[in-house]
């Protein structure tokens, strides 16, 4: 299933934005990717901060409650999310639940998830924040950046390609099979 991408330079919250296109009917697969990001959320209302150079992106999908529910698109995103990015370092990606990805116990990325319920259909709104040049500075737990773990440039095209792929193939997966397969190809 192809994902169609929107590109935005600067955006309050990707979000926000995705949430928009499923209010004007825009219904299909999207990712809405953005540059500059300046009210970024975390779960249960926090901030998320959003260093320019660093990737934001909302990926949007219609989905059915009744085949996958939305804790284990939970655990589901972050297992795709972490398999992306062990590619490019050399130490290991972990989650830390519900939404957090960590190296070293340092957060990379973040991940909110948003359930919409409009018109009588069920869509998914992943928020997703990847630390990946810039470690934010913050009081309450350790950040750190891909660039910090990684050989090579940190390339945020490259990245937002394989993030294209992966979910073109989980979303298509994920009308086909049942939570279990999905769980267990991701591991």
């Amino acid at each position: 299933m192809k994902i169609k991408l929107i590109r935005i330079n600067k955006v309050k919250s990707t979000n926000d934005e995705a949430l928009k296109l499923i209010k004007k009917n825009k219904i299909y697969p999207t990712i809405v990717f953005s540059d500059k990001q300046t009210k970024g959320r975390g779960t249960n209302g926090k901030k998320w901060v959003s260093l320019k150079g660093n990737m934001f992106l909302s990926i949007l999908f219609q989905f059915n409650p009744k085949k996958i529910n939305f804790r284990q698109y939970a655990i589901l995103n972050a297992y795709l999310i972490r398999q992306i990015l062990n590619k490019y370092i050399t130490k290991k990606v972990r989650i830390k639940w519900p939404n957090d990805l960590v190296i070293e116990k340092k957060k990379i990325c973040g991940i909110l998830q948003e359930v919409i319920n409009y018109k009588e259909n069920f869509f998914l709104i992943v928020g997703i924040g990847i630390n990946t040049h810039f470690s934010p500075s913050i009081l309450n737990f350790k950040a750190c950046s891909l660039a910090n773990f990684s050989q090579k440039k940190v390339d945020n095209n490259r990245i937002l390609k394989d993030i294209i792929k992966s979910y073109e193939k989980f979303i298509s997966d994920c009308k086909k099979y049942n939570f279990e397969f999905l769980k267990k190809r991701l591991k």
